[in-house]
């Protein structure tokens, strides 16, 4: 057996062999008595006064060991030093070997000197019956136990030996073997609890460090036996189930304590089915992990590892923030994010399920909506004001939406709806037309109340029919139609949209043709003096004629221009074109050319005015730049320093149509105008209507004020002529009552009579001078 030094083990053990030489105090009192008494006998039996002195020996070195005995037991253990723990070994040492030394002194004077029988007995029998307590209570001190062995013994040795002869000798012999035994025995107790403390200290060590880590680990733990019984459960699975006595659920069933532990969330029976099936699939391996949903406030993932014995082990955790994570990120990149409704690639997927569960009776439709004017209410109100709208309105179509209806956000102010059900095609149509309905109206946002007018196209299909591309190019052909019609419209696709459409493509694909071709004409409709006698500036306007349908009216191929992207193609040519054939008149007349939406998103037009200047050799200031009010709403910014710049080259800028957009006279102010053209619409009844005609002349009054050359548009009667020349309304008259858009030779004929006229009147007029 491995000798385990006193050194070479922790204090505690130390000290808990040390404490072993202070326990158990009645047997250390009870020894006491027992010596103390039989030493009393002694004395009196033999009346030798030997023994009343060892008697007063023995009680002194008591009243030592008590004053010890009490000290350990009144000192905190838990605080004890290695050296205090070494000194109180050192005075039990001192005091059981002085006991016995004196048990062995005490036999041996019985044995040579007492002559009695009686004493010799009882001193060896009480030295014999105190060694028992050697290997009892003394194990833990080899030192101890060789001394108290020697201190007892020799002295009875000695004894033997001074009686003499050989039966005394041997006996004196005898004693060797006890010794040693007595020695060995302690040893072998000594050893033997040594290595079960060590055993069991590092037992506990592992079990603390075991439960340290099983109650520190991130996840919850279940160790289950083979009837699904806990059998081990960590802190982390008391925490994520919301128990509080640990202990307490060891051999409970697990599903008993899940139920309890996620009480506060609903679980319906179908949701149980599911549970205890994946459960079941967990204990019997055919699952390793799983997800299992016991709420929508509860997600715990677990994983399974079987036990050998039978059983197995669970660990969990509580993955509800990441599944809600993760639903969050799904929902993001299914769903706008402004509306809420689904976007364009969730909006597929539903309907292609939708169609999916479709059977052939049902018909299926899709819409497509669009907020009329959404552009005037972001530049009149804000962004934020339309972007409340849009949600506002999306909260209308969610509230009347059914479960067989799919809503979402296409783009921009456009929404798609897709509609499935039974009961015929024109059951379905009206179902779509009292949505439709539902839509359009007042609205109030932000404080703001809206008249809003929703556009609507859509196209009806049996369900077993229905795709979803073409059924798009469909409501969408319809919607362009409602849009062309009036505002609010709802219109249902035919085929000869389709027709149109297709026609419409093809007249696009001419007119890129005739633009790269330069098959664009310019005509010119001039701006007369208010006397009819002098022109001043003509405008340049575009023309097309198709080679087999003839002239395309302006408001058709410029709109198609602006959709293709080459209106700006337009008026580069339109602008080269009037600028060469104006610089060769010989008169000082000027020219006005039109500027769209798509010229002024960019400082390009400055180098095509430029440019068009230079290769004519027009004068700058012979040529006029006309806007209208709607290139402001894009970008405002833009637009007036690129208009800035533009005037600063020397040419004058117009504006068209004015009073026909929504905030007229903000811009009178801010952009640097030089001439106000007045839409036709203030001229309109001005004859039959005085009110009108104030309208027109305070107008006039106003712009005059700021200093503005005035242009009225579209006069055609003599009567509007003569009302305008009466109140000054106007510096130049542009309309058929004197001419309409003509080319450029009949501008020069119309000038050289205007010139005629007026010289043939000036020399009448020396005549009857």
């Amino acid at each position: 057996m491995t000798t385990v030094k006193k050194n070479s083990f922790p204090t505690e053990i130390h000290l808990s062999f040390v404490s072993s030489f202070f326990g158990n105090q009645l047997t250390f009192y009870s020894g006491i008595a027992v010596i103390l008494f039989t030493v009393l006998v002694i004395y009196f039996k033999t009346g030798a006064d030997f023994y009343l002195l060892l008697a007063g020996t023995f009680v002194t070195v008591c009243l030592y060991r008590i004053h010890w005995f009490n000290q350990f037991s009144i000192a905190s253990k838990r605080q004890l030093s290695e050296a205090d723990i070494a000194l109180f070994e050192r005075h039990y040492l001192i005091g059981s070997s002085a006991v016995a030394l004196i048990l062995g002194v005490l036999s041996a004077y019985s044995i040579a000197f007492s002559g009695d029988v009686f004493a010799e007995l009882a001193s060896v029998n009480l030295t014999m019956a105190c060694m028992v307590s050697v290997v009892g209570r003394n194990y833990g001190s080899g030192r101890a136990v060789m001394l108290l062995t020697v201190f007892a013994v020799g002295p009875i040795g000695i004894a033997f030996m001074y009686q003499g002869g050989p039966f005394m000798t041997f006996m004196a012999v005898l004693l060797i073997p006890f010794v040693m035994t007595t020695q060995s025995m302690a040893t072998g107790v000594r050893e033997f609890l040594f290595q079960n403390v060590f055993a069991r200290r590092n037992i506990t060590i592992i079990a603390d460090r075991f439960d340290t880590a099983l109650n520190n680990m991130p996840h919850g733990l279940f160790m289950l036996d083979a009837d699904r019984k806990i059998e081990v459960a960590n802190r982390k699975a008391c925490e994520v189930l919301g128990l509080r006595d640990q202990e307490r659920l060891k051999d409970c069933d697990l599903m008993a304590v899940l139920r309890f532990g996620v009480r506060q969330s609903y679980i319906g029976n179908e949701l149980q089915g599911e549970i205890l099936k994946k459960f079941d699939m967990l204990m019997s391996g055919e699952d390793t992990r799983s997800l299992i949903r016991f709420s929508d406030s509860l997600y715990l993932e677990f994983s399974a590892s079987p036990r050998a014995e039978g059983g197995v082990v669970l660990i969990f955790e509580d993955v509800t923030s990441r599944i809600r994570a993760e639903n969050r990120i799904l929902h993001l990149a299914r769903y706008d994010t402004l509306t809420g409704l689904p976007n364009r690639e969730y909006f597929t997927d539903l309907v292609e399920t939708s169609l999916q569960k479709a059977v052939r009776a049902e018909q299926s439709a899709l819409m497509v909506l669009n907020v009329d004017e959404l552009k005037m209410i972001n530049d009149l109100h804000g962004h934020a004001v339309g972007d409340q709208l849009l949600c506002e309105l999306a909260r209308r179509i969610q509230r009347q939406v059914g479960s067989k209806t799919i809503a979402a956000r296409w783009m921009g102010d456009e929404f798609m709806i897709y509609f499935q059900g039974a009961g015929g095609r024109s059951r379905l149509e009206k179902r779509l037309r009292r949505f439709h309905a539902t839509l359009s109206g007042p609205f109030v946002v932000d404080h703001v109340n809206l008249q809003i007018n929703i556009s609507a196209g859509y196209a009806i299909i049996p369900a077993t029919d229905f795709r979803l591309a073409d059924m798009q190019i469909k409501a969408d052909l319809a919607l362009t139609d409602a849009k062309i019609k009036d505002r609010g419209n709802c219109v249902i696709f035919h085929e000869s949209m389709d027709e149109s459409y297709r026609e419409r493509q093809k007249l696009k694909r001419d007119l890129r043709d005739a633009i790269n071709n330069g098959e664009i004409n310019v005509v010119y409709q001039p701006m007369f003096s208010i006397d009819g006698l002098r022109i001043d500036c003509v405008e340049a306007l575009a023309r097309w004629k198709h080679r087999q349908k003839g002239p395309i009216s302006p408001q058709i191929f410029i709109k198609l221009a602006e959709e293709m992207g080459m209106v700006s193609a337009i008026t580069e040519e339109v602008m080269l074109r009037a600028c060469t054939d104006i610089a060769g008149l010989d008169n000082a007349m000027a020219v006005s050319v039109n500027l769209s939406v798509q010229d002024l998103k960019n400082s390009t037009v400055i180098d095509v005015v430029r440019s068009a200047l230079d290769k004519s050799g027009l004068e700058s200031s012979r040529l006029h730049l006309e806007v209208t009010e709607s290139c402001f709403m894009e970008d405002p910014l833009v637009v007036s320093r690129i208009l800035h710049d533009l005037r600063a080259m020397g040419v004058a800028i117009a504006i068209d149509d004015f009073g026909t957009g929504y905030s007229s006279l903000s811009y009178l102010d801010n952009l640097p105008l030089d001439i106000v053209k007045i839409d036709r619409s203030f001229v309109h009844d001005i004859v039959g209507n005085s009110r009108r005609l104030k309208v027109l002349r305070g107008t006039v009054s106003l712009l005059r004020e700021l200093g503005h050359e005035i242009v009225i548009e579209g006069v055609e009667t003599h009567e509007e002529l003569a009302l305008l020349k009466e109140y000054n309304c106007a510096d130049y008259i542009q309309g058929y009552i004197f001419s309409p858009p003509v080319p450029l030779s009949a501008i020069q004929e119309l000038s050289f009579r205007l010139s005629k006229e007026k010289r043939i009147d000036r020399e009448n007029s020396k005549q009857n001078a």
